[in-house]
């Protein structure tokens, strides 16, 4: 007979989690994965909300993911309304991982436009995975919106987001293509590269995009 695994000493692993080195935390939050147990949950969240390393960040989304959506899922939507930008955007980030419908509604305006560039990139990740299906040009016209604004990592981000979209995007650039600001024209040219051309490189397709501006082009 197989003996039964031993329970998981969960003061010790918590205390893990907040250790100074991040290898240690990393492997804490991998044995939290590789057995999952309720009472990780929480914790979990809470640490994906201040955890500086991306890596260790990356390995609480992957344990999140381990453990029952229902479970999760109520702690994250919290978590996406907080104040904090770090666990806003990992709320986010989880969410889009975990993939349950449930939490398209929850992924509002106000995080497509958060003033934090990098919470609204996730945002906008987010909102491409979980858009219900036929939701697709109602999020391509919200996410338009942003045409233009931010810097160069951010558009970047954006047309990516748009991209994933796929052929629902076309009617909204089409129709940027023709805005005033010659910054949301060149943004909605060059995304409309990047759909047809998904190997281009950002930079080249903006940089031509932006002369095609400059010369009155469309």
């Amino acid at each position: 007979m197989t003996p039964n695994p031993p329970e998981p000493d969960v003061p010790r692993t918590l205390r893990a989690l907040a250790d100074d080195d991040a290898s240690v935390r990393l492997r804490a939050a991998l044995a939290i994965g590789t057995e999952p147990d309720p009472r990780f949950v929480v914790p979990l969240v809470e640490r994906s909300a201040v955890e500086p390393e991306f890596f260790v960040r990356d390995m609480l989304t992957w344990a999140l993911t381990r453990h029952p959506v229902e479970l999760t899922l109520p702690e994250l939507l919290r978590e996406v309304a907080s104040e904090r930008n770090q666990a806003r955007g990992q709320a986010l980030h989880t969410l889009s991982k975990v993939g349950d419908p449930r939490a398209w509604p929850a992924i509002t305006e106000a995080h497509l436009h958060d003033p934090d560039d990098e919470v609204a990139r996730t945002a906008w990740r987010a909102a491409v995975a979980l858009v219900p299906e036929g939701g697709e040009p109602a999020l391509a016209a919200r996410l338009a919106a942003r045409l233009g604004h931010g810097g160069r990592e951010t558009r970047r981000s954006l047309s990516r987001a748009l991209v994933d979209l796929g052929e629902a995007i076309v009617p909204v650039l089409r129709t940027a293509a023709e805005h005033p600001d010659p910054e949301v024209r060149a943004h909605a040219l060059a995304t409309e590269t990047l759909l047809r051309d998904p190997d281009a490189g950002f930079e080249a397709v903006i940089e031509e995009a932006k002369r095609v501006v400059a010369l009155g082009g469309a």
